[in-house]
């Protein structure tokens, strides 16, 4: 084949069209290749949640990490992370000196990723990781408790942390604030944002409220 006839061959390629059975081809093994991700790494531990209590994963970013951990400078002690994702709060309150630095995390694929992560950063066995439902989780222990979580869970988590924290207990929420909880401070802007709330003031002013009207917020 002559230099003529493969420019004549390419010229035709160039004018023939993908057509409509070329694009649901393309647009089915999209779907597809979607589907695995969903049902491989982000589905499992979520089968057995009712839905509403289901949280997509979306990893912090690096300016949401660093308002967290502003949140908690000066902080010592055992810090939680409730729904954990790929671990990269844990992992950086470990570096912050934090002792022991805990993830609970459903997803068994995001838990190996987090050990991954660690190892990479030569914290293996200086952070944990566990898969473990947070409603299940014994708080009675934890100083430090960071969450990155929807505001439907929020609002049903905030008994359980009430009735489970020491008193001395800070919690520092990112993306979503708490609905029924003053902050004493925040940082960031946007999704950046971070709530921190201190156990005690908030039972001191859950107390307060009861005494007034006789109600629990």
């Amino acid at each position: 084949m002559d230099q003529d006839d493969c420019e004549e061959g390419e010229t035709e390629l160039r004018r023939q069209s993908v057509g409509g059975w070329g694009l649901l081809q393309i647009a089915g093994c999209t779907g597809l290749t979607a589907y695995v991700v969903w049902a491989g790494i982000l589905m499992p531990g979520f089968r057995r949640v009712p839905l509403r209590l289901q949280v997509p994963y979306i990893p912090a970013s690096r300016k949401q990490v660093q308002n967290v951990m502003t949140l908690l400078d000066g902080r010592s002690g055992k810090m939680v992370d409730l729904g954990s994702g790929d671990g990269r709060i844990v992992l950086e309150a470990s570096k912050r000196g934090f002792h022991p630095a805990v993830g609970y995390e459903l997803n068994p694929w995001l838990i190996r990723l987090s050990k991954f992560y660690a190892w990479r950063a030569g914290c293996h066995g200086k952070v944990s990781y566990m898969k473990q439902d947070l409603w299940k989780v014994d708080l009675s222990d934890c100083s430090n408790v960071t969450v990155f979580l929807a505001p439907s869970v929020l609002s049903l988590l905030q008994v359980k942390l009430l009735s489970e924290l020491p008193e001395d207990a800070w919690i520092v929420a990112g993306r979503f604030p708490f609905p029924s909880w003053k902050p004493c401070c925040v940082v960031g802007e946007g999704v950046d944002k971070a709530w921190r709330y201190s156990a005690k003031r908030l039972r001191q002013e859950n107390e307060s409220q009861i005494t007034q009207d006789g109600t629990a917020v």
